[in-house]
């Protein structure tokens, strides 16, 4: 059963009625209006690097493996006729790993919906599922929060990443690639 639709109907059979009132209570009371603001939160590489191994570089909403954000970017430098890369993130012009495999910091309780924005609110997911979520809570999507993973398990690529900057030093230079090792190898060796 829709909830939301059956609040709708009784407001729009309300207004037919010509109760312009009662609809409008209708809706306040069931159904409100939530201006959304964004938070316009920033993550630092080491921030996020820290989730995502907490979490296992899995997608919290669905279990799949993600893999650290310097493997695709480097993968995109490297071969970018088979890894394309648009630094707007356009579709038709980003391969589908970014949107796939691109671990980004969700709050599962959104910040706009009276989340805290702390670690403890954080979880790891996909592009694409971020930008699916938005600013709905769980509940509201149906989805669950799967447990984190472990990185004995999946590592995300991040190892390779460390050593392949490492053995590729030209890389360091690149000011994206270069944040992403630093903090890469600092959170990595924290937890060896």
């Amino acid at each position: 059963m829709n909830r939301a639709a059956d609040i709708i109907q009784e407001a729009c059979a309300a207004l037919g009625q010509g109760n312009l009132d009662i609809s409008r209570a209708l809706i306040q009371d069931r159904y409100p209006f939530q201006n959304l603001s964004n938070s316009g939160r920033s993550y630092s590489p080491a921030e996020c690097t820290r989730v995502f191994i907490r979490d296992g570089f899995i997608d919290r909403y669905s279990g799949d493996r993600l893999l650290f954000p310097g493997v695709l970017r480097l993968l995109a430098r490297v071969l970018p006729d088979v890894v394309p890369f648009h630094t707007n993130w356009k579709m038709s012009e980003t391969h589908p790993a970014f949107w796939e495999l691109f671990p980004t910091i969700d709050h599962v309780v959104p910040v706009a919906r009276g989340g805290v924005d702390k670690e403890n609110n954080w979880v790891s997911t996909s592009m694409l599922r971020n930008s699916a979520k938005s600013n709905w809570t769980l509940e509201e999507l149906g989805w669950k929060l799967v447990p984190p993973g472990s990185t004995s398990e999946w590592d995300g690529l991040l190892p390779w990443f460390i050593r392949f900057m490492e053995d590729n030093q030209q890389h360091q230079r690149d000011t994206y690639l270069g944040r992403w090792f630093r903090a890469g190898k600092a959170e990595w060796f924290k937890t060896d």
